[in-house]
């Protein structure tokens, strides 16, 4: 039974500022998670922090949205079969220092902070994150 899912990826501004798309999605290709839609954009720190809004209990709330709103991203919509844990695992750990070899981050993570991509961590905040940047 196949388990074909939608999640979302964020390309960084820091990856993005250093032209890291095409390696990035040569990536997720090899990792059999097809691009169904992309854009480029660069959202303000008000839109940062609504996507952002479940952490903003959290310590690290304000220097996650600066980062986010401070230069262009971009924005994918995957699929494939278990498309968001496939796509967690080849994210790597936040922590670049801490990520699988040959995770995203850990070949392009620069730090915790500038750690390249973001992607959804369940189906729901798949759904909500996959509508905040593509409402149709």
């Amino acid at each position: 039974m196949s388990n074909t899912e939608r999640t979302l990826s964020i390309i960084k501004p820091d990856a993005v500022e250093r032209n890291l798309f095409e390696k990035i999605t040569d990536i997720l290709k090899k990792n059999n998670l097809k691009i169904e839609k992309n854009k480029k954009l660069q959202i303000s720190k008000e839109e940062a922090a609504e996507f952002y809004k479940e952490h903003q209990s959290k310590p690290f709330y304000e220097k996650l949205c600066n980062y986010l709103s401070s230069g262009p991203i971009i924005v994918m919509e995957l699929s494939g079969e278990n498309a968001i844990s496939r796509y967690r695992e080849i994210m790597g750990a936040t922590d670049p220092k801490k990520a699988g070899n040959n995770t995203i981050r850990n070949l392009y993570g620069v730090s915790i902070d500038k750690n390249s991509v973001h992607g959804s961590d369940s189906s729901s905040s798949a759904e909500r994150e996959l509508n905040f940047f593509f409402k149709n």
